[in-house]
């Protein structure tokens, strides 16, 4: 059976919990119809009447369109994560098929869209067109049409060319320049209290999608191959798109604890995972690479990396990262300014570097070793590098300066992902876009940065709370959240100077320790140097503190004001809570607690942080799930709290 564009035939799908509405149909735009779909929640329609449409090379896939019979089927994600928010999911979702042909050119393609309780996600199935093999996409024109004029909270970029690294603005939707290019996610928060979180998930050879706005509604953009603006998209027949995520709650802490990114995953390609192993890790570009004077003689070579190897024995830190030393990278190159120059090889350190003599060294106190890699350097080199990598005893890397998401780069990443793990290799992105779930498919994937960090106040103004607090409602929606933690030399705003030896912080200690767990990171660094840490409060919630976890749930949070996230790992929870600018109270109710008594350490901001920003207060009490934890936190302050049974 078929039905024709004109007969305006609606399908609609609804959540298991019957709280999400999705509503398919052909709707007028202008003289024609062509496929558009709305969203409501608990009956109030969020999105309305949003065109959808793929342009071909040969033409667009928008008009004249015929509906063949959709395909309803109910069914769940039942899988174990091993890295991320939570250990086990079992999402249910509810899904329709809607195919799509076009007779007069005889291509085909299928919508599929799934609703869950916590949001819903459609994507493109494009099918073959009259025995082609293959397809080039010039545009996507999945538009978002919301409601009641929301407030947007997003990075805005200046092209698709980016680190994805600047600050987050929120401002009402009919506030937004037309024409201004939105990174995702974005944050969608309406007057009634409803939030709508916008990515997207399982980005597998394709372009990566940003939102532009264009006479008030939200379309898609691609971004483009490298050096030209018309083909985003080539590939063969048929071929999946990533998937169009709404994350949808009246409650914002609810897009913090889904899942849904990852369900929408393909499962693990990794058929033996335990050698994967998440940890905390040394990085010390970021401190300026400091030992002790006694050292002789610190530079590229095996006492320096010693030194910082038996600071990770002695403190349960899980890796040491070799990076540079005295502004040139670990390996060979005649690059300037860590850029890859002609002769860069990064299967040749340094002289005086002896990497499998580090690792010999590392392994036998307990302690893995990864490096830094420029993207630019590495990739040349690949299989080459990745052998020697193995050879040498290392557990993975940071691959940074891609800058791109064109569907080029996305494949070239998948490449690494995929050849890392023959080598069991685990891969830290930088200079990245945001994650989509695919921990889940390659879960060597430890973390991405893709959000402007810590790094920062080695050069510039110093990152401040306010930024810190658009991450959870922002970029974490999208899965691990790579910053640079760990600095424990918070000053007053009136004393903050950029260093780029020493890096001073803005907001308090307690605020830094909590963003260990505010932010979901399976690889969360301890960026200052070693003296900086021992014998300082604080410290041992660092090495306490994992980076996996178990669960992941949201007491309480306010979009762009303050956050309080529990995740559990085994039997004990870790909290984390951060505000903005703005000293308050918090009160995080422990429901999520299991039965029994509980010990809560609880380190909170002392009373002189406004002059002295490291000092805290200790406190230790016993807790159940009926109990309250009431605190104060500074301007820029956190509470971090470790629960034991």
């Amino acid at each position: 059976m078929s039905i024709k564009g004109t007969a305006q035939k609606n399908v609609t799908l609804t959540s298991p919990n019957g709280q999400i509405q999705y509503t398919f149909k052909f709707g007028s735009t202008g003289p024609v119809l062509r496929p558009a779909y709305s969203v409501a929640f608990k009956g109030k329609t969020l999105i309305e009447n949003s065109t959808l449409g793929i342009v071909f090379s040969d033409g667009a896939f928008e008009y004249n369109l015929t509906m063949l019979k959709p395909v309803f089927e109910d069914s769940t994600e039942d899988y174990t994560l091993v890295t991320g928010k939570a250990s086990h999911v079992r999402d249910y979702f509810k899904q329709v098929t809607i195919p799509l042909q076009q007779p007069s050119t005889g291509r085909a393609i299928n919508l599929v869209v799934r609703a869950f309780d916590d949001g819903l996600a459609f994507r493109y199935v494009f099918l073959s067109k009259n025995g082609a093999d293959s397809m080039v996409i010039t545009d996507e024109k999945t538009t978002f049409n919301f409601t009641g004029n929301p407030v947007m909270r997003a990075l805005f970029l200046p092209s698709y060319t980016s680190s994805h690294e600047g600050p987050y603005m929120a401002k009402p939707l009919n506030e937004i320049q037309e024409d201004t290019l939105s990174d995702m996610p974005a944050l969608f928060e309406f007057p009634n209290g409803t939030y709508v979180g916008v990515t997207e998930a399982a980005l597998l050879d394709y372009a990566g999608m940003y939102l532009e706005k264009h006479n008030g509604v939200l379309v898609s953009k691609l971004s483009p191959w490298p050096g030209q603006t018309t083909v985003k998209i080539r590939a063969a027949l048929p071929h999946q798109g990533p998937w169009r995520v709404l994350l949808i709650s009246d409650r914002v802490g609810a897009l913090i604890e889904s899942n849904i990114i990852t369900s929408l995953s393909p499962p693990s390609k990794i058929q033996d995972a335990s050698w994967i192993k998440p940890g905390t890790s040394t990085f010390p570009w970021w401190n300026g690479n400091v030992v002790p004077d006694t050292i002789n003689a610190p530079g590229n070579n095996f006492v320096t990396n010693k030194y910082y190897i038996d600071f990770c024995a002695r403190n349960h830190i899980a890796y040491h990262t070799v990076v540079e030393y005295g502004l040139h990278q670990w390996y060979m190159d005649d690059g300037v300014g860590f850029q890859p120059g002609p002769h860069a090889d990064v299967t040749t350190p340094v002289p005086g570097l002896d990497m499998k003599e580090i690792c010999d060294y590392a392994k036998s106190v307990g302690v893995g070793i990864r490096v830094w890699v420029h993207f630019y350097a590495l990739y040349p080199k690949l299989d080459s590098a990745f052998a020697i990598f193995e050879k040498w005893g290392l557990q993975g890397m940071m691959v940074d300066f891609m800058d791109r998401d064109d569907q080029l780069m996305v494949n070239m990443q998948t490449e690494i992902l995929q050849k890392a793990a023959q080598h069991h290799l685990h891969i830290q992105f930088h200079g990245a876009y945001k994650p989509t779930g695919l921990n889940r498919t390659y879960p060597n994937e430890f973390t991405r940065e893709g959000t402007r960090n810590y790094e920062v106040d080695k050069w510039g103004p110093g990152l401040d709370a306010d930024h810190d607090i658009n991450m959870p409602f922002t970029r974490l929606l999208a899965g691990s959240t790579d910053y640079h933690l760990g600095g424990f030399r918070a000053v007053p705003d009136s004393l903050y100077i950029a260093q780029y030896t020493r890096p001073l912080m803005l907001g308090t200690r307690c605020h830094m320790l909590a963003m260990y767990v505010v932010l979901q990171n399976a690889l969360s660094m301890v960026c200052d140097y070693p003296a900086a840490y021992e014998g300082q409060p604080g410290f041992e919630f660092i090495q306490q503190v994992p980076t996996n976890w178990d669960e992941t749930k949201v007491p309480d949070a306010k979009s762009g004001e303050y956050v309080a996230i529990a995740r559990r790992h085994g039997s004990d929870w870790y909290v984390g809570a951060i505000t903005n600018h703005a000293a308050r109270q918090v009160t995080i109710p422990l429901g999520f607690l299991g039965d029994g008594n509980y010990t809560a350490e609880v380190y909170s901001d002392a009373a002189d942080v406004r002059t002295e920003p490291n000092h805290l207060v200790e406190q230790s009490r016993t807790v159940s799930k009926g109990d309250t934890i009431t605190v104060w936190l500074a301007g820029g302050g956190g509470v971090a709290v470790r629960i034991k049974k």
